[in-house]
Order: C-alpha cells, then structure tokens, then sequence
C-alpha cells in the first residue's frame, strides 16, 4: 500500500469544521489556540459559528482550513505511526502549507504565521484590484488557453488551477471572466462563478509574491521528510532556498493539481487520503485516474470519519 496525503484548501469549508476534533482531543484544541493566537481572531468561534460571510475572507479563511488540516493530520499521524508509513504529500493551492508542516519542513505556529500573513496579503490583493474565479467544466487547458489568448483586449484573465484534465478554473478581473466565460460556453464548456472575491494564482495578486518572499526570510525551514509534490513545479524538491521561492510564487502561479497526482500515479501511489474539511480532492480523482487503473480514495474531517478511513486501511 503506497499513501499519498493530500490537504484541501479554500472552498473545503463549511461551518462546523474541527468541531468534533477540538472537543476529543486536547491536541487539536492547541492547535486552534495557537491559530488564535496568531491571528488575533476568534477563528473557533468562525469555525463553529460563522458567519459564513467572514469566515470566507481570505484573512480569516486561510488559517482556520489550516487549523483543521492540521487536526485531522495530528490525529491520523497518531493513529498510524508504526502502522502504515506515508509515501507523499500534497495540498491543493492553500493547502500545500498543510503538507509542509506534515512533512516536517514547518511547525504548526510558523505554518499558520505562513497562512495568515498570506491571507491578509492576498485579501489587501483583492481589495486593491477586484477580480475572481470560474471554474470551466469541459474543456482542456490548451483550449481554455486559447480562448484566453484570443480574448486578450477584453480584460486579464490566467488559467489558474488545473484540477483535471477538463477542470480548469480561470482567474482574473471581472471584465476578463465574463468574455472568456463567453466564448467558453459557446464552445460547449459549463462555466462556474465560484464563491471567491480575489483572483488568486493571477498576475493581478502578484504583488503580494515578493512581500510574501521577505516575510518567509525570518521563518525556518526544515528539509521534508517524506517528499511533497509542489503546485509550482508538479514535482518533488528538497532545497530549502528553492522550496522557499516556490512557495512565494505559488500565490500567482499555476496549480498544477493534475500533474501532481498524475506524477504521484506514475511512483505507484495506489491510496489516497484526504485529510481536512469536505471531499473536493476526492471528488477530483475520479476524474483524473485513468479508466484500468484501480487506486483507493478516503477523505475524513471527524473522528467517526477518522475511524472509517483506518478501517479501511486495515482491509
């Protein structure tokens, strides 16, 4: 059994999320009180309570999924260690920070530093040049390209997540969205609104990379411990410097979610888990497994959901 980790990020959330960990386990109740710590936030009470409405602001929202990533992972680490040995690691977008931390490369108080000095940068990025994201259902990454490519007087649009092969999400300005989203549908592609008020992964929030990058300067970095594929590159990386670089170019750049789990099939990973709030990454590996090839996918974000997923590695 070769197990790949992966960690969700924003958009996984829903209102109620960590709650069953943090009343169970005194170590998941520290780890949200570091988070509050850090914020200077009732990140808990949003968790539980919202409203939605704020606990979606990036600020807020980037740090309380990390929260309960981390939970999740704390307790899985706990209940498998001896057991079963974890061959990879990887999160989506936001929660790459996830996978560093299980990889050992930060630990749970610089990791939410990470996330919450992101967010609040990514959230002035929003406010400074609004935009947002659509999802494009049926067409490949060429094609969105193209369509992109030939709408280019009409605003600022990337391709900014490759989820699948035809799941791309663009992003960018609202005058871009709409023109591509256009020509998209007439080419028989659904087009999604998706719930976010900043083009994330867009050049339009490329202004926060390099105050990102000095703000990493002062946190340490260890080496992973078991690998982690990068949404930059698609790859593994061991350089602490360069993982460094990524991580800050990560905020405007490509996710490259495809090619991760497709570079995670070809190392013979047959089990994934994901392990934080909803089962949006599970969802994405149906359509991303090829047709012959069997692999097991398991999601959890509570303790009976915990249980399940250990039953059925035992199987």
């Amino acid at each position: 059994m070769n197990i790949a980790i992966l960690f969700p990020g924003q958009g996984s959330q829903y209102l109620g999320m960590g709650s069953e960990f943090m009343t169970s386990s005194l170590e998941c109740r520290r780890i949200m009180d570091i988070t509050e710590e850090v914020c200077g936030a009732p990140i808990a009470t949003l968790c539980a309570d919202g409203p939605m409405e704020e606990l979606t602001r990036a600020r807020n929202l980037q740090p309380a999924i990390t929260a309960v990533n981390l939970m999740c992972w704390t307790m899985l680490k706990k209940a498998i260690e001896g057991r079963r040995q974890v061959r990879c690691l990887a999160g989506h977008s936001l929660g790459e920070y996830s996978a560093l931390h299980a990889a050992g490369v930060v630990s749970v108080e610089n990791t939410i530093r990470l996330v919450a000095e992101r967010g609040a940068l990514m959230d002035r990025e929003g406010q400074k040049n609004p935009g947002g994201m659509r999802a494009v259902l049926g067409l490949t990454v060429g094609e969105v390209e193209e369509i992109i490519a030939s709408c280019s007087d009409a605003g600022r649009v990337t391709a900014a997540n490759h989820n699948t092969e035809q799941q791309i999400v663009i992003s960018g300005d609202v005058k871009g969205l709409d023109q591509v989203g256009v020509v998209a549908e007439e080419r028989g592609a659904k087009v999604i609104a998706l719930n976010v008020s900043v083009a994330n992964h867009s050049p339009l929030v490329a202004d926060a990379v390099p105050l990102f990058a000095d703000f990493m300067k002062n946190i340490e970095f260890n080496q992973p411990q078991t690998p982690v594929y990068f949404n930059v590159s698609a790859d593994t990386e061991d350089d602490v410097v360069k993982i460094k670089e990524m991580m800050a170019h990560q905020i405007a750049s490509r996710v490259r979610w495809f090619e991760i789990i497709q570079g995670m099939l070809a190392e013979g990973v047959d089990t994934f888990i994901e392990v934080g709030p909803k089962t949006v990454l599970k969802g994405m590996m149906r359509k991303i497994v090829p047709k012959g090839i069997r692999v097991t996918t398991l999601q959890f974000d509570t303790p009976e959901g915990l249980d399940t997923c250990l039953s059925s590695l035992e199987d």
